[in-house]
């Protein structure tokens, strides 16, 4: 492709090569205060924080490589990134409610995580999220003790008050090149009932908006860009990448050390003076915990591995948000035009050029939350504006450019917020390498498709809205036939994606199926503590990485003794 040759060409050029990996030698035994094992969103906030004290010497330790690939800053160029090596590229098992479909989940492979090739939409969740956490035990962790931290990270160019920060490292801020469809979208939104909203981050988050980001002029802003950058120099921070953690090393109930496969291929082992911090994530803090022999023991016996503590939630209570769209073709240009190989070369050029255009977007613009029931006390749905066409049938693939629809259109996104179901992830085998056996459960519990097929209807009436009027091409492409709810549903099953928002399978709490306790640590093992998005107990409400890096922050002054 044009884009991705050009690319190739300039990245060198553009980003420095500023991480070294290997270090540490082939016979390393060095001692750190704190060892962090994964360099995403969680991982990169702990290393800044901890590494603040010069006293304290801190390890992190990433599976992936340097984000040093031009196109892992660029907004626009999104779907370039699934699929190579800055994704873990995961699969679920076959969806039993989908068809027998496996469900591709994308996690961040790269310093950043996921952070590195989301979307970059900034979305905290609901107040009452944070207040169920701390009603089912979790102390500290209500919505009012929790709005100091996402404030502290938050530097926010278009946005103050008690809501809001301006002087945190992580830039967030609104579209500086909005396209002609967000204002037609919050029409339409207003013409269906779901009023207009300027801050969802403040304080209610009912209704639509224009999307809040973490780019930075026109460029992605990761948690790599905003909190590791800044300080990869200190000189007690060792940052080692291609760094794969086999698992942690316990003796007599504390957690000493860790083992990991270097980039040379040999295995490795560092040792802590303080605290292990387990920051990889949904998947991969499970599949460590259990490979280290924490975990149900009947499982681990699966795969000869000796208990050393036993926790049958490790793995469990596995959350994701699910979507499925609904799209117009368009009268005018959307991002399919840019998509034809006459208008690729422009659209770089433009960028790389003026740091302007198309790339200089993230793939949504906009944002829309409401409820299926009046009588819920928070939004149980969500939408995400894309100015492009998403296909009509079953053979697109939207991860591929070659097969993406190229005429002009626009389309709604209908997120399920809260769903009922819960999955697990499991070992495939002691094998480290191996990827976990990831069994969401998609829509196990009835009430999702129910909420699902409400959401999905009420995109088709925002598409039809007479606000997209002088917009609209040839009608509402979705299902084929939408007269029943059961052609929804059907629709559905056949077509629905997740939003990449993986949670839960380490889950904060004290009942029998808690892996952490209210302060991060390890039930049982206090110089352990997990700090990512697997520890949160039920999935919040919007996209996830806003609050994985609260949760960071707060962990950070918790290891720290600040809270």
């Amino acid at each position: 492709m044009v884009l991705a040759s050009i690319l190739d060409l300039v990245q060198k050029e553009l980003i420095s090569d500023i991480y070294t990996a290997g270090f540490l030698g082939n016979n390393m035994k060095m001692r750190f205060d704190y060892i962090i094992i994964g360099a995403g969103s969680a991982g990169s906030v702990l290393a800044n924080r901890l590494s603040g004290e010069a006293a304290s010497t801190v390890l992190l330790l990433e599976a992936g490589g340097k984000n040093s690939r031009m196109d892992l800053s660029i907004p626009g160029a999104y779907s370039m990134l699934f699929r190579t090596s800055v994704d873990w590229a995961y699969w679920t098992e076959p969806q039993p409610f989908a068809g027998g479909r496996r469900i591709f989940i994308p996690r961040g492979k790269t310093l950043g995580g996921s952070s590195s090739i989301n979307a970059m939409a900034y979305v905290r969740g609901n107040r009452a999220d944070f207040d169920e956490w701390e009603s089912l035990g979790n102390k500290g962790w209500g919505y009012e003790s929790v709005l100091p931290y996402f404030k502290k990270s938050e530097k926010n160019a278009d946005l103050a008050g008690e809501f809001h920060g301006k002087d945190g490292l992580l830039h967030v801020q609104f579209s500086r090149q909005p396209s002609r469809f967000v204002l037609p979208f919050l029409k339409a939104c207003a013409e269906s009932g779901i009023p207009y909203n300027d801050d969802y981050n403040g304080s209610g988050q009912w209704g639509a908006s224009p999307l809040q980001f973490t780019i930075r002029h026109n460029r992605r802003h990761s948690a790599a860009d905003a909190f590791l950058k800044p300080v990869d120099r200190r000189p007690n921070l060792k940052i080692l990448t291609h760094a794969r953690v086999h698992r942690i090393l316990l003796e007599k109930g504390k957690a000493t050390g860790v083992e990991f496969l270097s980039r040379h291929g040999t295995l490795e082992r560092a040792f802590c003076n303080r605290e292990i911090i387990l920051s990889a994530g949904s998947i991969s803090s499970p599949q460590i915990l259990m490979l280290s022999g924490i975990g149900d023991p009947d499982h681990l016996k699966e795969f000869s591995i000796k208990p050393a503590l036993e926790l049958p939630g490790v793995g469990k209570n596995l959350q994701d948000h699910l979507w499925c769209g609904a799209s117009s073709l368009s009268r005018f240009p959307s991002s399919n035009n840019d998509l034809k190989a006459m208008n690729r070369l422009k659209v770089v050029l433009t960028y790389l050029l003026f740091r302007k255009g198309a790339l200089g977007n993230s793939p949504i613009e906009a944002n829309a939350f409401f409820s299926s029931s009046s009588e819920s006390e928070r939004p149980d749905l969500q939408f995400h504006f894309v100015p492009a066409h998403i296909g009509n049938d079953y053979s697109t693939d939207i991860y591929d450019l070659k097969t993406y629809p190229k005429s002009a259109g626009y389309s709604i996104m209908a997120i399920l917020l809260r769903p009922e179901s819960r999955g697990q992830v499991l070992l495939r085998s002691a094998d480290p390498v191996d990827f976990p056996v990831i069994e969401p459960n998609f829509f196990h519990e009835p009430a999702d498709g129910i909420r699902l097929v409400k959401g999905l209807r009420k995109a088709i009436s925002v598409l039809a809205s007479p606000a997209f009027d002088e917009f609209r091409k040839g009608g509402i492409f979705c299902p084929v036939q939408w007269e029943t709810d059961e052609d929804i549903l059907l629709h559905i099953r056949k077509s629905f994606e997740t939003l990449y928002h993986p949670v839960g399978t380490c889950k904060m709490g004290n009942d029998s199926m808690a892996v952490v306790g209210e302060k991060l640590q390890v039930h049982g093992i206090p110089n352990l503590r997990v700090i990512d998005a697997s520890i949160m107990p039920t999935i919040t409400s919007g996209n996830t990485n806003a609050p994985v890096i609260m949760i960071a922050e707060k962990g950070a002054d918790m290891i720290t003794g600040k809270c």
